[in-house]
């Protein structure tokens, strides 16, 4: 396994150790996530250099395409190697228009985990997590029907580890009275810091933050004084609030998303970077 990539790695469980640096397939498919991406064979390059560069992480799930993207997986990278770890998740699906209704019924979940491991082509999921709220953020209520289900898969050994995605903290402690959590699955960057006190307590309880979107949801104003700090390094906006993430806590794991090898290249490349004392203040200036 690969100790040279940015963050090194992090112990999600005894069993599950994955680099800080992942790598997100959501955009393998094609626009706005919906059938097959424009260029096939760019995408398994992709996938392979994935792998090629040490990442032993990659965040998918079935819905994405759907099925595209984990075909997209089997293909290029199965049979997987030793040390790779697929994280997927369940709780929603796309209608023909391309929307994204939530999924949350037993039949439905259960569908939705045989669906990864079938377009997968694997026995046993290492992570799945229960997406509760919408697209970008959490909603309140009980997970505790949907969450359970999962819970009775890992039990049949069709789940290793269990994770939440969208979720509030209430929702998180209601799912760890059922079933242990390696992971949480949030929307989080520089300018949107909702999640702070979160993070720092999962950090505490050695649980995984996986922030999604890390320059979405940015002012103007925010993404001026994001760009200055880049240009005064020398480096680029996305390399900045890469590397601000690793910086910002040790449980936090990286799954930014591209469908180009240059751009998967400047990402790993870009979030090796060293912020100094005086360019974290500023950017922890940024906040929404």
């Amino acid at each position: 396994m690969s100790t040279t990539l940015p963050g090194g790695e992090y112990k999600l469980a005894e069993d599950l150790t994955v680099t800080r640096m992942g790598y997100g397939a959501m955009q393998l498919a094609g626009p706005h996530v919906f059938g097959p991406p424009k260029d096939h064979d760019g995408a398994l390059a992709v996938l392979r250099k994935v792998v090629e560069l040490g990442i032993t992480h990659i965040d998918t799930s079935d819905f994405y395409g759907p099925h595209i993207t984990n075909q997209l997986i089997k293909e290029a990278l199965h049979p997987y190697p030793e040390q790779l770890r697929i994280v997927t998740k369940v709780g929603a699906t796309r209608d023909e228009k391309g929307n994204w209704p939530k999924a949350l019924a037993p039949h439905e979940i259960r569908q939705a985990v045989q669906n990864n491991l079938t377009n997968l082509g694997i026995d046993a999921l290492d992570v799945v997590n229960l997406r509760v709220g919408s697209v970008s953020e959490p909603t309140p209520g009980s997970l505790a029907e949907p969450f359970g289900v999962l819970a009775e898969l890992q039990k049949e050994g069709l789940i290793k580890h269990l994770g939440v995605s969208n979720v509030l903290a209430e929702q998180i402690a209601e799912a760890q009275s059922i079933a242990p959590v390696v992971c949480v699955q949030n929307f989080y960057n520089i300018a949107n810091r909702q999640d702070d006190a979160l993070i720092d307590s999962l950090a505490k309880q050695g649980i995984a933050y996986a922030p999604f979107f890390p320059l979405g949801g940015f002012s103007p104003l925010q993404s001026d004084a994001l760009s200055g700090v880049a240009a005064r390094l020398n480096a680029t906006p996305m390399a900045v609030a890469l590397a601000w993430l690793l910086q910002r806590s040790p449980n936090i794991l990286l799954i930014p998303g591209t469908s180009s090898v240059e751009h998967l290249r400047e990402n790993v490349a870009g979030a090796g970077l060293q912020l100094p004392e005086d360019a974290i203040e500023e950017l922890n200036g940024i906040v929404g």
